[in-house]
């Protein structure tokens, strides 16, 4: 591609971000309904005062859907790894889970994402790998033939197992030979669907791994200290979530799609009964989950992306052994994300009222531009025009 080219897509970029509006970020939780805990319409009744509007379902049963019914709480549904050899062999495979778990409901439950199977990549698994495109288009084809055109159809991944590097962002890429094999076709398949890409990420064992980063930056402290420099941009970051998330915005640039919606699907902060790991308390989860929801209530956005995540999903509302649907090896201690216990009641105090859902002004801001700008220096870079 020519470079004057290029520079006519930026302009067209600029254009376009001066006739459009971006939502705020919506904040969500992720419930897994037990035996052990409170019927669903009393978790609905706390989820409802305590002012959380979205919920994502990893085991998502018909009885706890219909629950949610006339809540105005939008809901992120999870098609089990399990399923998706045979949905990706037959289509009647998805109509038959979308029969089950979508049509009786929707629209008086609110519907909005599906997530077909749950960090297939992690454990390796070539076939699981081929199966899931496939798959996604299967269910997205279904919702379509009965007439269901605004639920977001996508995979869940993890961070750790798709991305080279988080450090710099502007050099992150997908793994090979995923990247090939599947993000790229699943890339291809959610801009033509207009739907979102899903990601799980943890600052808290990115930080695990890297002794050098200070626990106030991946805790959303401000601090003269608190931040890390990408060399090739210039950027500054002032926290390890922003890092994150603009590894994959930069990794789907250099893919050519950039303007993908990113959703979190999971993202919190461990806190134990024992002294298990000294980072993993709950003055230090309840530092994370507020300074998560206020940052991203405050329509700051990211370095590479004004708008920021289009959703963020705490994992979790309440303790779950739910290493499946993490991807994580469990030795008993994984178990405890939640930040409220069985009986509702609340381990640390959260503020989800922080600023609030809407639109945001349609103009552009300075710093919108340079997201732009960010964005499509990385691209020309990696590509060898500059």
């Amino acid at each position: 591609m020519s470079t004057s080219l290029y520079i006519i897509t930026f302009i067209s970029l600029i254009l376009f971000l001066s006739s459009t509006t971006t939502t705020a970020t919506t904040i969500g939780v992720t419930y897994i309904p037990s035996p052990a805990l409170p019927p669903p319409e009393q978790v609905i009744a706390n989820l409802i005062s305590l002012k959380i509007t979205a919920v994502r379902l990893p085991v998502p049963n018909p009885n706890i859907i219909r629950a949610f019914s006339y809540t105005n709480i939008s809901l992120f549904l999870v098609i089990p790894n399990s399923l998706i050899p045979s949905i990706s062999a037959n289509r009647s495979a998805a109509a038959l889970w979308l029969y089950d778990h979508v049509i009786p409901f929707y629209p008086r439950a609110h519907i909005t994402a599906i997530s077909v199977g749950t960090h297939v990549l992690a454990n390796g698994d070539v076939t699981a790998a081929d199966q899931l495109v496939p798959a996604i288009r299967n269910v997205y084809r279904s919702l379509n033939d009965i007439g269901i055109k605004q639920i977001t159809v996508s995979t869940t991944f993890s961070f750790v197992n798709i991305m080279t590097t988080s450090f710099p962002p502007s050099s992150a890429e997908f793994q090979q030979p995923v990247d090939n094999f599947v993000i790229k076709p699943l890339l291809d398949l959610l801009t033509e669907t207009n739907s979102s890409f899903f990601v799980s990420l943890y600052p808290y064992f990115v930080y695990k791994l890297r002794a050098e980063i200070p626990i106030g930056f991946a805790l959303f402290q401000e601090h003269a200290y608190n931040f890390r420099e990408d060399t090739v941009t210039g950027v500054r970051y002032r926290n390890l979530f922003d890092l994150m998330v603009d590894a994959v915005i930069a990794a789907m640039a250099v893919a050519g799609h950039e303007n993908i919606p990113v959703v979190v699907a999971e993202t919190g902060w461990p806190c134990f009964d024992s002294n298990h790991e000294v980072e993993a308390r709950d003055v230090y989860a309840r530092m994370y989950l507020q300074g998560l929801v206020n940052h991203v209530r405050s329509g700051k956005g990211t370095p590479l992306r004004k708008e920021g995540p289009s959703e963020v999903y705490i994992y979790e509302m309440f303790d779950t052994n739910d290493t499946e649907t993490k991807g994580l090896q469990s030795d008993g201690a994984w178990q405890n994300w939640g930040f409220c216990y069985p009986n509702m009641s609340m381990k640390f105090g959260i503020d989800f009222s922080n600023g609030g859902s809407g639109v945001r002004e349609a103009e552009v801001k300075p710093l919108t531009v340079v997201c732009v700008l960010l964005v499509y220096f990385i691209v020309l870079k990696r590509l060898g025009f500059i």
